[in-house]
């Protein structure tokens, strides 16, 4: 197993604070609706309360998780705390096209074999066999990862 680096991705301080403000900001927003002008009925009432304070929370879960940095190393991708997203004998193929599903300025990356979910907003989420990269991060930073790991697996394929 190899740790050499072969690339990093990072979210730059404007677009983490873009992004949690955006969230805080609909939070804010929802609940000052739910409190300032109240909806007659008490399920949307609910509804706005519960969704503001949702908001809010994802703001804080995304603040945290773009702290963090994704590493690629010869072996596998790897975020700054440790985390695996994916190994790269694991990984069948990777997507960035413009209509993948996939984040903002990311690609998606499919797994030969299902791995637990997983979800940094803004970062990163891992779903069955899909691993979908980016959110805040820059495109630069992102596509030459997909690049590196698209020659990895043409040359093991070889």
């Amino acid at each position: 197993m190899s740790d050499t680096e072969l690339a990093r991705i990072t979210a730059s301080a404007p677009r983490r604070v873009i992004g949690a403000g955006a969230m805080v900001g609909l939070g804010a927003l929802m609940l000052y609706l739910a409190f300032v002008a109240p909806p007659q009925n008490p399920i949307w009432l609910v509804f706005l309360i519960g969704c503001g304070l949702f908001a809010l929370w994802v703001s804080q879960m995304l603040w945290q998780a773009t702290a963090r940095d994704i590493i690629l190393t010869e072996d596998e991708l790897i975020d700054t705390e440790g985390v695996v997203l994916a190994r790269i004998d694991q990984i069948e193929k990777v997507d960035r096209g413009a209509f993948a599903m996939k984040p903002s300025n990311g690609f998606i990356i499919f797994l030969k074999e299902p791995q637990p979910r997983a979800w940094h907003p803004g970062l990163w989420w891992r779903l069955g066999k899909r691993v979908a990269i980016g959110g805040v991060t820059s495109g630069g930073q992102t596509k030459p990862v997909a690049d590196i790991i698209t020659l990895k697996l043409a040359k093991a394929e070889m």
